[in-house]
């Protein structure tokens, strides 16, 4: 291996770590909920905002960090969210009560929002153009990784006096990996280029990608930006015509992701198991842990052929097959009268269908299209603002599913989602352009010349 591919994998893979924040806070909530409900019994709606209340500092993050991050670099933004959610971590598991533990979830949920764009963001940036699919998808597998972490933390611990309290504060250790491994990396050389720092960008492709014609390639960055009146960042750059249908693909596919009912799974598998059969919270917890297994393992499958097969082929499979995990799921809370014991079991078998599914196509996919369908010179405040989006998406089913539940049934709660998946199937092929192997440079352009999405 070349040294300078091993910088580009070394700055990939440090990068990428942003994600193990995320799927920690997303996967570990899913078993402290159990023990938290014990210790203060959490009324449905409490039980709702508890878990959802991450998502309101993630709203805030994910929306005022965007415009940070064109100023002061994409580096220095996940340092940052590092640091908040160490301190949050161990805020949450300090806390006297349940209204301090909500207000400690949305100062560490502040952290989780801007990681969240600002990861992806980094890692395309950074990655070779028939590379970027892959490597942004690490981002995916980060936040896999995290979610099987803290399944594995929620494992270890469930047998612990404070089991829920050492549950949260082991958020420390992503927190920590994550801001010692982005001091070692530079800056991308897309912004240092946009802030006008050529000798830094010089010096940042020859480390990571040193066999290109570098000056070429700042000079393509800098042919993108120039026409546009300019590097500076204006508001009136987000408001152009030729802009809203990279908006349009970028906060689609966030409802997509997030409005097909990942995070019902993911924050609440253990809840959903023990509705379906399982006896204590252990079992549930510990049949949640093959969720997260499968979920990292088939995120591979998206590293290994997201720059193969393409973005849209990986996205239609996944919604389909997602879309009869649903059917399965309702189908089997239906008829658990006639089921009996195997309730469990098909419950236990449609899940992991569905992550299966999702774990190859709207995890990874969804982010890699937003980190590449928006221009340089607006990235970072576009991005953000389809992550504000995707927070939003989330916090509306996250709250509303127990509540779902509890009126209309598990039935038609997971019916209702099939209905969302028909919507966005027709979206995908109607909307969402095939990026595989075209240069951030040229999708800009594409958009400027009124190019429509399907002949990309």
């Amino acid at each position: 291996m070349k040294k300078h591919d091993f910088w580009l994998y070394f700055t990939a893979l440090m990068a990428a770590l942003g994600g193990l924040l995320s799927g920690y806070d997303t996967g570990v909530i899913s078993g402290a909920l159990l023990f938290i409900n014990q210790s203060w019994n959490l009324s449905v709606s409490q039980q709702g905002l508890l878990v959802s209340s991450v998502l309101i500092g993630a709203l805030t993050g994910a929306a005022t960090t965007g415009v940070f991050a064109d100023i002061f670099g994409r580096k220095k933004i996940i340092i940052a969210t590092a640091i908040m959610f160490f301190a949050g971590s161990i805020f949450c598991a300090l806390s006297p009560d349940v209204e301090f533990l909500i207000f400690a979830r949305i100062f560490t949920g502040f952290a989780v929002g801007a990681v969240n764009f600002a990861t992806p963001l980094y890692l395309s940036e950074v990655s070779p153009k028939e590379k970027r699919g892959m490597f942004v998808s690490l981002f995916q597998l980060a936040i896999t990784a995290g979610i099987l972490f803290s399944y594995g933390v929620n494992a270890v611990f469930a047998n612990f006096e404070h089991s829920w309290r050492l549950m949260l504060l082991a958020g420390v250790i992503p927190a920590g990996v994550l801001m010692c491994g982005m001091f070692f990396l530079y800056d991308t050389p897309r912004w240092l280029v946009l802030k006008g720092r050529e000798s830094d960008a010089v010096l940042a492709f020859k480390k990571i990608q040193g066999d290109i014609d570098v000056d070429y390639e700042i000079s393509e960055i800098k042919k993108s930006f120039i026409s546009q009146d300019g590097a500076k960042f204006k508001i009136s750059s987000l408001f152009k015509k030729w802009l809203i249908m990279p908006f349009v693909v970028g906060i689609g596919i966030m409802f997509a992701q997030i409005c097909t009912g990942v995070n019902t799974i993911i924050y609440y598998a253990p809840t959903i198991f023990k509705l379906a059969g399982f006896d204590s919270n252990q079992s549930a917890i510990y049949a949640t842990g093959l969720i997260g297994v499968v979920n990292f393992l088939m995120t591979f499958v998206a590293i290994a052929y997201s720059d193969k097969l393409g973005r849209k082929p990986l996205l239609y499979i996944g919604l389909s097959g997602i879309m009869l995990s649903l059917i399965v799921m309702g189908s089997v809370f239906a008829f658990s009268l006639q089921l009996g014991d195997y309730v469990k079991w098909f419950a236990v078998g449609s899940l992991i269908l569905y992550i299966i599914c999702f774990a190859f196509s709207l995890g990874p996919v969804g982010m890699t299209l937003i980190s590449e369908v928006f221009p340089l010179k607006v990235r970072g405040v576009a991005m953000s603002i389809c992550m504000f989006s995707n927070f939003v998406f989330n916090f509306i089913i996250t709250y509303s599913f127990p509540i779902m539940l509890n009126k209309i049934g598990a039935a038609y709660t997971f019916w209702f989602f099939v209905l969302i998946c028909i919507i966005c199937l027709f979206f995908v092929y109607r909307f969402v352009p095939e990026t595989k192997g075209i240069a951030l440079e040229k999708i800009e352009e594409n958009w400027k010349n009124g190019v429509k999405a399907r002949d990309f």
